[in-house]
């Protein structure tokens, strides 16, 4: 077969199988005497766990940007106030480190549980980013994080502030390799299919063209654009907590100048890195981006605000800008764009669904932005204080970032559909051969209780930092980071 850089290499089996394996009827897909068919429960099992996962890791990485931000601020200043706040936020970072590992696991035994088709076929590729991110970035991150969190008083503020930098760094690592890995499923390059005993497989051809595939760069700037907002609103969320509860409110103002900073930057980044997404999408899975617009005819195609697709009449009705699409992604007008009556019925994903979580997110996306320009603009002027309606949204504006996080990698993976990996191998063809559906089903139901106990402590945790706010004591750094000497590690 051909090498791999942008080619597909499809199949279609009457017979239903493929390299030997009997594969599940398509046919069968949806509910059955009531109960849900292994695919589906499959699907949603790994949904629910991917995305309470996600939760954390965003966090982590934009927390990770904070520490540096503000530990280097104490370093260059001096002031108290700031190894105050280094202190504090530390302790965040580690509640959303641990609870990131430890849900992050279960995704590793999924794909040898439920999808042991999918991890067989493209073990070779996903594997070696799935390797590159332990060896890269989990190694890394967790090495350094005890310096990071017992090193205070007992190391150097040069070499506490690089365990920060290093720690900030894995945790971007991490990201790096993830969305790698998920961005070939996405436009798969650098492979070749390989006839085995057991049947073909993708191994891979060139490491740095399955890195570098069409869609990775885009993709990661955007995933990291939106852990920065996680992270940031969080601070913002928590100082303006303080601020309406006339608590702490030194380290609230100070907090909150860092928070707000942070997030106009990312949040203009999004807008910037999500164009350039869409324009990806546009050229590589063009299907997806009709999906995401709703466009089942090709033409000038507009944008819509908001709105709702018929699937069975294959219209949508909504608030739209005529030819949008042409003007702001093509480039010009005149241009067209490919619409869902284009590809086979059997080869579209869920149009409404991917429909409404894109627009969902786009418009969370938007709030998010507007709330970090007024925030920065209230305090410069030394309003925000007294701006208390605009306080409470800010303590709320922490769900902001993970649910356009959660919506835009719903959005992304239903627009894939019904495909694993695009135009390789389908969703329906990765399953384990022999996983039952009553097995799915009873995991599902343990995770589920799992992860509802595992949240409910993480927010127990957090609150209880938060309202025990930041330690007086650490104005005042001990050990050799009041000295600033040089450490014996």
């Amino acid at each position: 077969m051909r090498d791999g850089y942008g080619s597909m290499v499809h199949w279609k089996s009457k017979r239903n199988t493929f390299g030997g394996f009997v594969l599940r009827d398509e046919t069968k897909i949806g509910m059955h005497a009531g109960v849900m068919d292994v695919l589906s429960l499959s699907r949603l099992q790994f949904a629910l766990t991917a995305g309470f996962h996600y939760l954390y890791p965003p966090l982590s990485i934009g927390l990770g940007v904070g520490l540096v931000v503000i530990e280097g601020l104490w370093l260059k200043t001096g002031r108290p106030i700031y190894h105050q706040m280094a202190r504090f936020w530390t302790k965040v970072f580690a509640l959303t480190f641990a609870i990131g590992v430890a849900t992050g696991i279960v995704l590793e035994f999924e794909f040898g549980t439920n999808w042991a088709t999918y991890s067989r076929y493209v073990g070779d590729v996903f594997g070696s980013a799935l390797a590159a991110e332990g060896i890269f970035a989990f190694f890394l991150e967790s090495g350094f994080l005890a310096v990071l969190l017992f090193g205070w008083d007992k190391v150097s503020r040069g070499m506490h502030f690089f365990a920060t930098c290093m720690v900030c760094l894995g945790a971007h690592f991490s990201a790096v390799w993830i969305v790698v890995a998920n961005s070939w499923q996405q436009t798969p390059a650098g492979y070749m299919i390989e006839q085995t005993a057991l049947g073909p497989r993708a191994v891979i051809t060139d490491f740095w063209a399955m890195v570098f595939n069409p869609s990775s760069m885009e993709r990661l700037s955007h995933v990291v654009c939106g852990a920065w907002q996680a992270g940031a609103f969080l601070i913002i969320s928590v100082s303006a907590f303080y601020l309406l509860r006339r608590k702490h409110e030194e380290f609230a103002k100070a907090s909150m100048k860092v928070g707000l900073g942070a997030a106009v930057v990312a949040s203009i980044l999004q807008i910037v890195t999500g164009h350039q997404s869409a324009l990806g999408v546009i050229r590589n899975q063009p299907v997806k981006m009709a999906a995401f617009e709703g466009h089942y005819e090709t033409g000038e195609l507009p944008i819509y605000a908001f709105g709702w697709v018929d699937e069975a009449s294959e219209t949508v009705r909504g608030l739209a800008v005529p030819r949008a699409v042409s003007r702001t992604m093509l480039g010009k007008a005149g241009s067209t764009a490919k619409g869902l009556r284009e590809f086979p019925p059997e080869d579209r994903p869920r149009v409404n669904l991917t429909f409404q979580f894109y627009h969902l997110m786009v418009g969370v996306g938007m709030a998010l932005m507007a709330v970090a320009l007024a925030g920065s603009f209230l305090c410069w002027r030394g309003a925000l204080s007294r701006s208390r309606w605009l306080l409470w949204i800010m303590v709320f504006s922490v769900l902001g970032p993970q649910i356009a996080n959660q919506t835009g990698w719903f959005a992304a993976e239903m627009g894939r559909q019904p495909w694993v990996v695009y135009g390789l191998l389908r969703t329906s063809d990765g399953l384990s051969a022999v996983v039952k559906a009553d097995a799915v089903l009873t995991s599902l139901i343990l995770f589920t209780l799992v992860y509802l106990l595992l949240f409910a402590v993480f927010v127990h945790l957090l609150n209880e930092k938060i309202r025990h706010g930041p330690d007086p004591s650490d104005m005042k750094p001990g050990g050799k980071l009041a000295s600033g000497g040089r450490a014996d590690l």
